[in-house]
């Protein structure tokens, strides 16, 4: 544990504008700890890095931010990281860009525990998000912990399920750790920092700024043994978190959808470039070496999937001839959104197919 004014350093070391990750890791690895980095002089540090950051690095008054940040810590349950800790998680410090410093709020021990993350659309399907849902609780329940962004859609449902099991959950948000984005999530985060962990590298204050979340994409990733996918767009940011798990070394695992559903584009582009398909938790568990009949029997069981009941009655209501949205509708009482998101499950598990004119038809006698 270092003492406040060794902290001090750290955190004046990553508070500079415009002296970024890279630039701090090259003056810690000439000078040492960020104390020895500011009593070196501007010529010694000229000799490390560019003269221009060398101004920047001096000249800036970290002062209110820095005890912004240690007053923050002084709070039960919040933590601040450096990259010298022994609570640092190691997995991060694997990857090509750790950040120097992590602010975090809650069980940081979850940070050094096996871990999966999961991403996915902010406007997922029902059904998107219930695989979500399950898919995490199931893992969690086996003792991995659930990684996501906190966002709207996938990553809420993934977090919602990670609490559900032991492995918990982590959140690597966008924003300073004092900050919750978006507000439709306060009561998640709360439950979060309460058993689970909430986790960012950006400053105490710092608000929801668009640059910000792709970059805390590497984090979500770089905690994980891998990143499963469970809805994206072709252009979705969580194509980038399972980029960067790939460049990482983690194994990425992708949810297959229906051909016709545009958030399923980005996954099947996935598993056409080398993702793994899953349609099970044990998929998953058997590609990171966990042993499966070990596990808790709600996982062994996970294939029996809590929309089954849904599924079979919406099956009764088409009957055997085509039946289009609004019929459907009619019979089962269903909205169609929450038709649509079951039909598409029941289209990916070979139950019914697509007709021209939006209709559809169930496959054999089942």
């Amino acid at each position: 544990m270092p003492s406040e004014g060794e902290l001090a350093a750290w955190l004046r070391l990553t508070l500079s504008p415009g002296v970024g990750g890279e630039t701090q890791r090259a003056l810690l690895s000439a000078f040492g700890l960020p104390q020895h980095i500011f009593a070196a002089g501007a010529s010694a540090l000229a000799r490390a890095i560019p003269a221009r950051q060398v101004e920047r690095l001096l000249d800036f008054d970290a002062t209110a931010a820095i005890d912004a940040a240690l007053s923050w810590q002084e709070t039960p349950g919040n933590h601040i990281l450096t990259l010298a800790d022994a609570s640092y998680p190691r997995r991060l410090l694997d990857t090509p860009d750790p950040p120097t410093v992590l602010y975090a709020k809650g069980r940081i021990e979850l940070l050094g525990r096996p871990a999966l993350s999961i991403v996915g659309s902010r406007n997922a399907t029902p059904q998107g998000e219930a695989n979500a849902e399950s898919f995490a609780a199931a893992l969690a329940e086996t003792g991995l912990t659930i990684i996501s962004g906190l966002a709207l859609g996938i990553d809420a449902a993934a977090h919602r399920g990670g609490l559900r099991g032991k492995g918990s959950t982590i959140a690597v948000i966008g924003t300073g750790i004092d900050r919750v984005y978006p507000a439709r999530n306060q009561a998640l985060a709360r439950a979060i920092a309460e058993t689970g962990v909430m986790v960012s590298e950006f400053p105490i204050g710092t608000p929801a700024l668009k640059e910000n979340f792709p970059r805390r994409n590497r984090i979500i990733s770089g905690l994980g043994l891998g990143c499963l996918v469970v809805e994206a767009a072709e252009r979705s940011g969580s194509l980038i978190t399972a980029r960067l798990a790939g460049e990482q070394g983690r194994d990425v695992f992708a949810i297959p959808g229906s051909i016709h559903s545009p958030l399923s584009k980005g996954c099947h582009r996935l598993i056409k470039q080398g993702a793994k398909l899953v349609d099970d938790v044990r998929d998953i568990l058997a590609e990171l070496g966990i042993d499966t009949e070990a596990a808790p029997a709600s996982v062994r069981n996970s294939a029996d999937s809590p929309a089954d009941v849904a599924v079979a009655g919406l099956l009764d209501c088409m009957g055997y001839d085509p039946c289009d949205l609004d019929t459907l509708s009619l019979r089962s009482g269903l909205t169609a959104e929450r038709l649509y998101a079951i039909l598409l499950q029941m289209e990916l598990d070979g139950r019914i197919a697509s007709l021209p004119g939006g209709r559809f038809q169930r496959i054999g006698t089942t």
